[in-house]
């Protein structure tokens, strides 16, 4: 009877090992179309904006900014990030997108003016492509600088690289000055 009992329990705990993998992988997989979702908005988020704990938090807190923002970048462009600047503090919030899905390749951002005065912005976005200037908007604004962006019709692999740059100004000092990917660059 030990010899059985020996015997069985090493077979149990494999059956059992091999019974839970397919939940396991379950557990893994990436977001559905609708995870990706911004509640309340129609505006999807990117794989990586999807796995970003901060763009979730901060796209459903502010719904309405992130809708007004993707509608500035036009359609089939998805929530890469949004980042409150300079901290949580929160003078503005750098959003980027990008579109990959429609044949179309592209990079855009909007930088939000969260303190409820005109400042002084300036929104740079620079692709990471041979002979291709850098596209920047600024001035003075009470809402957002921006749109800044590119599309394509070629692979987008420039898209990931493109660098933003947003800096907002208050009596000549920058209170804000951010340069980042607009995607995950390898």
């Amino acid at each position: 009877m030990r010899r059985l009992i020996r015997g069985a329990v090493p077979a149990v705990a494999l059956l059992a090992s091999v019974a839970a993998a397919p939940q396991a992988l379950a557990g893994d997989a990436a977001p559905t179309h609708a995870d990706r979702v911004v509640p309340g908005t129609g505006v999807s988020l990117s794989e990586a904006g999807a796995r970003s704990a901060q763009t979730r938090a901060i796209a459903a807190a502010n719904p309405a900014a992130v809708r007004a923002t993707a509608t500035l970048c036009g359609s089939g462009y998805e929530l890469q990030f949004a980042e409150r600047l300079p901290d949580a503090r929160r003078f503005g919030t750098l959003f980027t997108y990008t579109k990959s899905s429609t044949g179309r390749f592209g990079a855009c951002a909007v930088f939000d003016n969260n303190l409820g005065t005109a400042k002084h912005m300036k929104l740079k976005l620079c692709p990471n492509k041979a002979n291709t200037a850098c596209k920047t908007d600024e001035g003075t604004y009470s809402q957002y600088a921006g749109p800044v962006k590119y599309e394509d019709n070629g692979p987008g692999g420039w898209v990931d690289c493109s660098m933003v740059n947003a800096i907002m100004w208050s009596d000549g000092i920058a209170i804000i000055d951010r340069q980042m990917a607009v995607a995950p660059c390898d």
